[in-house]
């Protein structure tokens, strides 16, 4: 008992409780969304809330375990994240043109998101080991090399948007660990470079369609171009305040695709007004704060690194979420964390924060 009390005081209460706030919050929407249906649909709302309680109880889990032991078992980790990628694209299900799913049932799971945490504990324990306090290119065509394999996986899916998480949270860590010298000329080449051939040979026509809809809005009103747009009205009919859970015409009268999923971010908009959004960016801003203050206490790299890699996938999920909703960004289906109903990205938001809160422990508990 008094080694639990002790874990409970080093605990980041501000983290977690932002965390659990923000899915309480999409839950309370998917369950709006859900009783508006004729007939009313639940099922979304109840895999939701499965999910919620199977991140929660990861968190019970990874406070009981010590993180620093991931940094011995982090190829095999990676590993089997590349297995999961490979073998889905065998056995998957394909949802929305994209084979990345394992079901049984009426149930799913996506493994890009566990690879994003494989991924990023690589990297981290990778980096750790640089030397001189700068990557030397080995080390940074190493982590390239491993990055683009599980990309490369991800585009045959094809999911262009977690693949483009993966090469994100690559280069955020590198600019972190410190790049070698002269690889800031490098570096760009490399992404222009993947950029012409995802492009050329990694995109689908519809996902192509998707950015020059982007790139020229007006061009098909009525259909690429109908999802952003419906997404705007979401937004700018919601005022200050919005119209209240559940009363939002867009996802009440499904004017607005894959309101539960995709434009929750709208949906929020809508419905709670700009009020709601304020909120939701606030707690985002919050839980990024803490993981960054925590990476500075630490007092120790693979640390820093591994909550500076998971910082940056809530970063870009969030960025490109809300861009995509604010018409700012291509439509790539990425969830926005905590909020949208993606039972998968929710559990593994989950076990980041309980990577960062055993991190937490560590460190308030003086490296025992």
């Amino acid at each position: 008992m008094p080694h639990l009390l002790e874990r409970l005081e080093r605990f980041d209460w501000t983290l977690v409780t932002a965390a659990i706030v923000l899915a309480a919050l999409g839950l309370v929407e998917i369950y709006g969304i859900g009783v508006s249906r004729e007939p009313a649909d639940l099922f979304p709302f109840y895999k939701q809330l499965v999910a919620a309680l199977l991140g929660l109880t990861a968190i019970v889990v990874l406070i009981s375990l010590d993180y620093r032991q991931m940094k011995a078992y982090s190829f095999l980790l990676y590993l089997g994240g590349g297995l999961l990628l490979t073998t889905v694209l065998f056995f998957g299900h394909t949802i929305r043109h994209t084979q990345g799913w394992f079901r049984l049932g009426s149930l799913s799971f996506q493994p890009v998101e566990i690879a994003k945490v494989t991924l990023t504990i690589y990297l981290a324990a990778l980096f750790a080991r640089r030397s001189h306090g700068r990557l030397s290119w080995r080390e940074f065509g190493l982590s390239g090399c491993a990055t683009f394999a599980y990309a490369a996986l991800v585009f045959l899916q094809p999911d262009f948007g977690s693949g483009m998480v993966l090469v994100g949270i690559w280069v955020l860590l590198s600019l972190f660990a410190r790049l070698p010298h002269r690889a800031w000329f490098f570096l760009p080449l490399a992404v222009l470079a993947l950029s012409g051939l995802v492009w050329s040979v990694g995109l689908k026509p519809y996902q192509q369609e998707r950015i020059l809809t982007f790139l020229h809005p007006g061009s098909d009103p009525r259909g690429a171009s109908y999802n952003a747009a419906q997404a705007h009205i979401a937004i700018g009919s919601g005022g200050w305040f919005g119209k209240g859970i559940g009363e939002g015409s867009q996802a009440r009268l499904r004017f607005l695709p894959a309101a539960a999923t995709d434009f929750m971010f709208a949906v929020i908009g809508e419905e709670l007004g700009f009020i709601g959004i304020s909120i939701v960016l606030g707690l985002f801003l919050l839980i990024l704060y803490r993981f960054i203050r925590l990476a500075e206490e630490s007092g120790e790299d693979f640390a820093a690194l591994l909550l500076i890699g998971l910082g940056a996938g809530f970063l870009i999920h969030i960025t490109v979420n809300g861009g995509m909703n604010l018409g700012i960004m291509p439509i790539t289906g990425l969830p926005m964390p905590f909020l949208s109903a993606a039972a998968s990205s929710l559990v593994v938001a989950f076990i980041s924060i309980g990577l960062a809160e055993s991190v937490a422990i560590k460190r308030r508990g003086k490296g025992e």
